[in-house]
């Protein structure tokens, strides 16, 4: 039996003004390493907060194979002005994945948990 695949969707914190990018790597590092853990792929698609590299990033990553579940990070659907961003991408995985069940974490950590909400 063959592992469903995830990809994980959010902000690039080395591009976000203001972000502690180093301690959101961390965040991210553990997150890796509980999924390594549950012995779970997924792929990652970070991109800053610009509409045109969103949508080209967002839908590179759909094209590349089947996902069974992506989970958006909290960093792009908690900003409000970022909304426009969101929703660009929640269309995209409609078109583009319309199979893939789509999850939220609330932080780095918390992908694992959001993704496994759909695989149970």
């Amino acid at each position: 039996m063959s592992t469903p695949n995830i990809l994980l969707v959010g902000l690039d914190p080395h591009s976000v003004p203001g972000v502690d990018a180093a301690l959101v790597d961390k965040a991210i590092a553990m997150s890796h390493a509980r999924f390594v853990a549950a012995g779970i792929a997924y792929d990652p698609c970070l991109f800053p907060p610009d509409r045109q590299v969103a949508e080209t990033a967002v839908v590179a990553a759909l094209a590349a194979k089947p996902y069974a579940v992506v989970v958006i990070g909290g960093g792009l659907r908690k900003p409000d002005d970022l909304v426009e961003i969101f929703e660009v991408v929640i269309e995209l995985i409609r078109r583009h994945a319309p199979n893939a069940k789509i999850a939220f974490n609330t932080n780095p950590v918390t992908s694992l948990d959001a993704a496994q909400r759909w695989l149970r």
